[in-house]
């Protein structure tokens, strides 16, 4: 048997770490590449209805809606933003460093992206999202419109004419996007956090970078939908 081939019960020699399915590597990883592309497509299908049924409800309602974003933190957005273009950063690197094999850099930048997601999900559980429920701002039979504190003169009097079913169509908007969004980073997180795990105990399937980078690919598209979502919400022009 040649050097750096296995031998398996089907009877045909491949190279060490390639399955049988495929002839080489380059078109097993080609294989991965694809597939994820594919899945990414499907995740893209799967919020492009979200993000029509914003436009189309924005449209309708642009006048109200702009009013009734002034109840969302710009800062608590704007913070989460910087935390998941710059975990987009570490994650670049974390693939960068797998490429190289340099298992001890590539698991530092992974674990960095991950505590950037957490942080990320912490902003947004623990400090943004609570204020909205102390003040009943999210949709079913207890949303109350208009909030009477909490916000100053300013804001509650920007508030006064919105109608509450235009209203609560908003914060349905939001927290069915955002939240959906935020499913998403704890997926990621937990994917990342498998992989450094997996790295750590040297787990064969991870000595290749494909995994890393299938991984980084899934998450850059979590922060690009992120990306959409804070101009949306955050920061809409009247």
């Amino acid at each position: 048997m040649a050097a750096g081939a296995t031998q398996v019960e089907h009877g045909h020699e491949h190279p060490e770490g390639v399955f049988h399915q495929f002839e080489n590597i380059d078109q097993q990883n080609e294989s991965y590449i694809v597939g994820m592309w594919t899945f990414l497509v499907t995740e893209v299908m799967f919020f492009g209805p979200l993000f029509l049924a914003y436009i189309l409800y924005r449209w309708q309602f642009q006048e109200y809606f702009w009013r009734t974003h002034k109840l969302l933190n710009i800062w608590l957005g704007g913070a989460n933003t910087l935390i998941l273009l710059f975990s987009s950063f570490t994650m670049a690197m974390g693939v960068h460093f797998a490429m190289k094999k340099d298992s001890r850099r590539q698991i530092a930048f992974l674990g960095i992206t991950a505590l950037c997601g957490v942080a990320f999900l912490v902003i947004k559980l623990a400090f943004e999202w609570p204020s909205k429920f102390a003040h009943h701002l999210y949709p079913g039979p207890n949303f109350a419109w208009p909030p009477h504190d909490g916000y100053d003169q300013a804001t509650l009097a920007l508030l006064r004419d919105v109608p509450s079913g235009a209203a609560e169509m908003f914060f349905s908007l939001y927290f069915g996007i955002t939240g959906l969004h935020g499913i998403h980073v704890l997926v990621g997180v937990l994917c990342i956090g498998t992989i450094i795990v997996m790295k750590f105990l040297k787990f064969p399937q991870v000595e290749p970078y494909i995994p890393t980078e299938m991984v980084g690919l899934y998450w850059h598209f979590v922060d690009l939908v992120w990306i959409f979502l804070y101009p949306l919400f955050y920061l809409m022009p009247r």
